[in-house]
């Protein structure tokens, strides 16, 4: 899922009216504002983050989620999709593509209800856990 430092740099040039921030995560690239990752490079391809609101729009213009190969098997991430080609051509109704990706990741979704579940779980400490911390 290797992403050249070339292709990161032409989108992160081409989606810079919102401020993004690039971090590298599992040999792609994450794109973030504000803490919240609305954006995915991988494979030098670049996909938007999608929910019930957006994703008719991205499956009426030919777009497909982003998909990997895990122990000889596909897996695909259904809150990820391809970006048309023709939005390359056309920088400002990539960066609104882009704009109502990080509207979608901010209202959240799966991802954003399984990090709120892990935060909880590491609140709640199991019996045996808390009585071996109160033998330290």
């Amino acid at each position: 899922m290797a992403v050249s430092p070339g292709f990161q740099a032409y989108v992160l040039d081409l989606l810079a009216p919102l401020g993004p921030v690039a971090r590298r995560m599992f040999g792609g690239v994450g794109i973030m504002r504000d803490g919240v990752m609305f954006a995915l490079l991988a494979r030098d391809a670049l996909y938007l983050r999608v929910d019930e609101t957006t994703r008719a729009r991205f499956e009426e213009a030919g777009c497909t989620p982003f998909t990997y190969d895990r122990a000889g098997r596909e897996v695909s991430i259904a809150s990820y999709w391809s970006v048309p080609d023709a939005l390359f051509d056309e920088p400002e109704a990539l960066v609104e593509w882009a704009r109502q990706a990080l509207d979608a990741a901010r209202r959240g979704g799966p991802a954003r209800r399984a990090d709120k579940q892990r935060q909880a779980s590491r609140l709640v400490m199991s019996p045996k856990r808390a009585a071996r911390r109160s033998r330290r």
